[in-house]
């Protein structure tokens, strides 16, 4: 009854962009102070992964875009075998339909050959008749 609470997939971490206007821009003359060599390593450190940020995202990007190419390829042979195996069956059917049209066929004339070398008299037909009457009849009556 209670409801249960899906935590949403967090965010990839991304590094700052570089920003747009250095205004502390270090020159090259000599006698820096001791501070500068903090401000460059950590520059250093940031510009650094940036570059690994980049391109662990190439990497990515080129591992996504294979794994779409092999599912696309995965697709397209999947899709071959079915229409294979549909053209397979639908041949199936065919040759099932023909073999049941011409066994139908070679009877029709054993039956028409029978029925015309034995024709039928006005007595005979009469005593199917009968036939078929005692056969309706039922053999019990039900509540006796």
């Amino acid at each position: 009854d209670k409801t249960v609470p899906i935590p949403e997939k967090l965010n990839e971490w991304a590094p700052r962009p570089p920003p747009e206007f250095v205004r502390d821009v270090m020159g090259s003359s000599a006698g820096a102070g001791s501070g500068e060599f903090h401000v460059y390593r950590h520059l250093r450190r940031r510009e650094y992964q940036r570059q690994d940020f980049m391109d662990a995202m190439a990497e990515k990007q080129k591992l996504d875009d294979e794994y779409q190419k092999k599912l696309e390829k995965n697709k397209m042979i999947a899709e071959e075998q079915t229409a294979k195996r549909r053209r397979k069956r639908q041949k199936l059917k065919e040759k099932k339909l023909l073999a049941k049209k011409s066994k139908l066929d070679q009877k029709k004339p054993q039956e028409e050959s029978d029925q015309s070398q034995e024709p039928q008299t006005s007595e005979e037909e009469g005593e199917e008749e009968e036939k078929d009457d005692d056969a309706e009849e039922s053999s019990f009556v039900m509540g006796r």
